[in-house]
């Protein structure tokens, strides 16, 4: 995947290089108008663009308008800024999702992975006999409705959401955290992902030893 981040702030952009091609996606970077506008015209595939809304020489809303849209690029704004009409303008236009500065590389990485899966209509994922729909957070086996509890169900979607990539036991421990502000070690996780499984019934979830856990989709 080929992901375009339009960004003037360097620590932003090193630290997005690294995370992203960690998560095995090629990021691209330029850090003006004037540049990304250079790249369309190389007519170079382009699968999702990371747009700053402040840009040295103008703004990424006009970015986004004149040549981002046209081309049916989905589309991330990032922000500095919160206010309502910022955000609600970005969204009217057409992008995706935006994300306000300062932000979680994780959380920006989740909703990459959920942006291309809709842009490749993929929102429903079939893996053997196990349906995971990602915007009705509903899981199926073989048209028989799954239930799982909060935990559980958000577990599975960050696994889904990185599909055929490894989520390391770290990341999982750090959204637990996040998700319900409890402190909770490896054993945790190895009972909430015997308890998934349990319940799906099917051998769908890898363990990489020593690392985490993977979902292929084949």
């Amino acid at each position: 995947m080929n992901i375009l981040l339009v960004e003037d702030n360097l620590t932003i952009i090193k630290g997005l290089k690294y995370s992203f091609e960690k998560n095995q996606y090629q990021l691209m970077d330029k850090t003006t108008i004037k540049d990304a506008k250079a790249l369309f015209k190389e007519n170079f595939k382009i699968d999702l663009v990371i747009l700053d809304i402040t840009l040295p020489d103008g703004s990424g809303f006009d970015l986004y308008e004149e040549v981002i849209k046209p081309l049916g690029i989905p589309t991330i704004f990032l922000t500095a800024r919160d206010e309502e009409e910022t955000v609600v303008k970005g969204l009217n236009m057409g992008a995706e999702d935006y994300v306000t500065k300062p932000f979680s590389t994780k959380e920006l990485l989740a909703r990459v992975n959920k942006v291309l899966l809709r842009a490749k209509k993929q929102t429903v994922i079939k893996v053997k006999d196990i349906q995971f729909d990602m915007d009705k957070m509903t899981v199926y086996k073989n048209e028989e409705k799954i239930d799982l509890t909060s935990l559980e169900l958000r577990l599975l979607h960050l696994l889904f959401l990185n599909i055929n990539k490894v989520v390391t036991r770290s990341v999982i421990l750090d959204k637990i955290w996040e998700w319900t502000g409890n402190d909770v070690d490896d054993h945790t996780v190895t009972v909430y992902l015997k308890r998934i499984r349990e319940k799906l019934g099917t051998d769908m979830i890898m363990t990489i030893k020593g690392i985490g856990y993977r979902i292929d989709n084949d």
